[in-house]
């Protein structure tokens, strides 16, 4: 979930990056008009229309060919074209390229009910129910009809194959402390009953705070109150049971594992956030380290390579170093993954205009659909908005004139779930250069918002 950025990181930011303010940008006093002209001529030149039809993402899947992680971005956590136009790219990825396994900017322990589900095991019906323990803010962001659908899709694919071969769908988020507990100490029960009890022992460090993640890192202040030892020697005890020969355990047995890695890093993230440090490359750094091991799970569990469909947030998904993030000092995980893998990371963005979004007013809010402003002068969306087109699909990669007219750094909107439209230069609005952040870029001109269930 994205962060909200301050009015003067933003304005300080955009004033070193674009040598001007990003208010005088909005009024137009902008160095960039002759380019963004040609670039415009360019755009026009190099887009490829989005229709609906089967083929509209060829260009983009033979731009993937010899990738291991594809990484598919959105400008809001609540539009619902970007959910279903990431199901499609996911879909082509794993039938035609031999993607094995997806990862969402979602919690390991609701994530991996629906893991479950989509590979036939567990004992949810239907995807709805499955989708049921997302339920802390912001459960829209997952508990929503556009991926209810998703879902239902890809489970019925995955019973076309052998279990072993299966697509799982994994969450790589660091807001699971409780939950994840809970799934550790069941895990064991059924293993290893002293390790279990071990394991209760460590985590009652944690049990104070009413299953509270914040309360936690508020008390973590105190070194007292501190739990990290703890959580890490329930990590280390479940790492140090010996790896399952059955299918059914060895799946049990990384469920576990995932969950245990899951309240480690909860549990340094609210402490660090709490101590007012910047935990955004904690995060991140977690998240990347979460890919991987999905990576090499799916490996060993379809005797292939591993390869992961990364659904997140633009803000997660571009390279940073391309970005206002940069000068805060930030990385991310598309940074993360390009440094790791170079050309077989691909880093796709999406990008909108105007429309509706599902979000809510303040942290912990409940979520409402609001009217999306306009995208605002001198910014991508405003650029892609004037082409005409209504939506349409730019690959980057392999296009150096398509690549160097959108080499300018230019403001870019994020709407994480929090929406703040009477402020949207300042909690929206940063800049970026769109060619070294992404290697191609779905548009939609007018895109409304997701249907929370």
């Amino acid at each position: 979930m994205l962060s909200l950025k301050s009015p003067a990181a933003v304005s300080a930011a955009a004033a070193v990056l674009f040598g001007c303010t990003a208010e005088s940008r909005i009024n137009g006093a902008s160095q960039l008009a002759g380019t963004s002209t040609h670039a415009l001529a360019v755009v026009r030149e190099a887009a490829l229309p989005l229709r609906g039809t089967p083929t509209d993402y060829d260009r983009l899947i033979a731009a993937a060919a010899g990738s291991t992680r594809v990484l598919l971005g959105e400008s809001t956590h609540g539009t619902h074209e970007y959910y279903r136009e990431r199901a499609r790219i996911t879909q082509r990825l794993i039938s035609e390229m031999g993607f094995n396994a997806i990862a969402i900017e979602g919690n390991w322990s609701p994530t991996y009910r629906v893991n479950l589900y989509v590979r036939g095991l567990g004992n949810d019906r239907s995807a709805e129910q499955a989708l049921q323990d997302y339920k802390r803010f912001p459960k829209w962001m997952w508990r929503n009809s556009e991926f209810r659908d998703f879902v239902e899709q890809l489970r019925a694919y995955n019973l076309t194959l052998p279990r072993p071969k299966r697509i799982g769908v994994f969450g790589v988020d660091v807001y699971d402390m409780f939950d994840a507990a809970d799934a550790v100490v069941g895990h064991l029960g059924t293993v290893d009953e002293s390790a279990a009890r071990r394991a209760r022992r460590h985590y009652a460090c944690f049990a104070r705070h009413d299953r509270d993640e914040h309360r936690y890192g508020a008390a973590a202040q105190a070194r007292s109150a501190v739990c990290a030892d703890e959580a890490a020697a329930v990590l280390a005890e479940v790492k140090r049971l010996p790896r399952p020969a059955s299918l059914e355990a060895a799946e049990a047995h990384f469920a576990a594992t995932g969950a245990a890695e899951s309240v480690s890093a909860s549990e340094a993230y609210f402490r660090t956030i709490h101590a007012n440090v910047d935990a955004w490359n904690l995060r991140d750094q977690q998240m990347a380290e979460n890919v991987e091991a999905i990576a090499a799970y799916a490996a060993r569990l379809t005797g292939r390579e591993g390869r992961v469909v990364v659904w997140s947030h633009n803000s997660h998904t571009g390279d940073a170093r391309a970005t206002i993030a940069a000068l805060k000092g930030q990385l991310n995980l598309g940074q993360l993954m390009k440094q790791r893998h170079a050309d077989k990371a691909m880093l796709v963005g999406f990008l909108t205009h105007s429309g509706t979004v599902q979000a809510a007013p303040a942290w912990d809010q409940p979520s409402r659909e609001f009217t999306l402003k306009p995208a605002m002068a001198n910014s991508d969306a405003d650029l892609f908005h004037r082409t005409g087109f209504d939506s349409f699909l730019l690959v980057l990669r392999g296009d150096p004139k398509l690549a160097a007219s959108l080499s300018a750094r230019m403001l870019q909107r994020a709407v994480g779930v929090v929406y703040i439209p009477h402020a949207e230069l300042q909690s929206h609005y940063g800049p970026a250069q769109l060619s070294a952040q992404f290697d191609a870029v779905v548009y939609i001109d007018r895109t409304r918002a997701v249907r929370p269930l």
